[in-house]
């Protein structure tokens, strides 16, 4: 008889055996940032979770670095009257994500800082791309995004990552990065970005929601599968050093699929609808949140995410720090 319990027998024997590890420098934290000085506001659908102005993010940063995570991915919020059809706030060099990064390279040098390339913050319709007559423009705005990732660059980020899901867009951020002598700066691109429900307290968090109509010309289908294969090819082949799946729990089997078809590393996005149903469940008291959280990233880092961007990297990070200072199997 088979007895496979045996390895389950003791906490010292589940952790000598055990397939997936999470740690902190697996993850990647988003950090939302916003205008002005001493401001912490809280998100109401995102528990937890704040815009910071700049000086209050250089100490989030820091003590997110701290802890041993090794990234943040920033996200403005733009005041109304910054924005319009164009984006043009986007490529402002004194912008806000501009002056952020450079604050943040010289508070804490060591971490790294992937910046968000897309429109939506900046559009007064909410879309990730320049709208004419109700339709969303693909070149036009790629034209705007290579401009936007190049004062991103000269700004310090490490990485330009975007999210906006246009044809051809990592090729024309490679080139203009590369003609401007940033062949350092790596792309991270949003690869498999479906036109998800799951993303609603992110436009909340930054009020970026479409004035009209969704995003499902330019983002995924949630049925398909094989699509999110050739969209990882395109991308690899116009430049991408890291492609990224995003929802991630939903997805588990793209993030499956992807990691056995390629060899560049593998993101995933551990969105704001995901975040807030655990939240919310905990505060019900209908679930263990820490215990889900833990077993919600290591679902994910399982499918084959080598990094995982979530709204839960502090707090895990925390609870991992403790728990190997308890000698606490997870």
């Amino acid at each position: 008889m088979h007895r496979p319990r045996r390895l389950r027998r003791t906490a010292g024997l589940r952790r000598m055996v055990q397939e997936t590890v999470l740690s902190a420098a697996d993850f990647i934290y988003p950090l939302f940032v916003m205008e002005g000085e001493g401001q912490k506001e809280a998100i109401p659908s995102m528990p937890d979770c704040f815009r910071y102005s700049l000086d209050l993010l250089l100490e989030e940063a820091k003590a997110a670095s701290d802890l041993g995570i090794g990234a943040i991915a920033l996200f403005p919020l733009i005041p109304d009257e910054q924005k319009d059809n164009a984006g043009t706030e986007s490529y402002n060099p004194e912008g806000l994500i501009p002056r952020a990064v450079r604050s943040l390279k010289q508070a804490v040098p060591e971490l790294l800082i992937i910046t968000d390339v897309a429109l939506d913050p900046y559009s007064s319709e909410g879309h990730d791309g320049i709208v004419e007559n109700g339709r969303i423009l693909n070149d036009e705005t790629v034209a705007v995004l290579a401009k936007q990732a190049l004062v991103q660059a000269e700004a310090g980020a490490d990485f330009v990552a975007p999210s906006d899901m246009m044809d051809g867009r990592v090729g024309e951020i490679r080139k203009a990065l590369d003609l401007a002598g940033w062949i350092n700066v790596g792309i991270l691109a949003y690869s498999a970005k479906y036109a998800s429900a799951y993303y609603g307290p992110f436009r909340d968090a930054l009020e970026s929601a479409p004035k009209f109509g969704d995003k499902k010309t330019y983002q995924m289908d949630a049925a398909n599968a094989r699509e999110a294969i050739k969209e990882i090819e395109l991308d690899i082949a116009e430049g991408a050093d890291i492609i990224m799946v995003k929802p991630a729990l939903a997805y588990l089997d793209i993030i499956c699929r992807i990691k056995q078809h390629t060899h560049v590393p593998v993101a995933a996005y551990n969105v704001s609808g995901e975040y807030a149903m655990i939240k919310a469940a905990a505060q019900q008291g209908w679930i263990d949140e820490q215990t889900v959280m833990l077993e919600t990233l290591t679902s994910i880092k399982r499918a084959g995410a080598d990094m995982i961007l979530t709204y839960f990297a502090k707090e895990t990070a925390l609870l991992l720090a403790a728990n190997k200072k308890s000698g606490k199997a997870k």
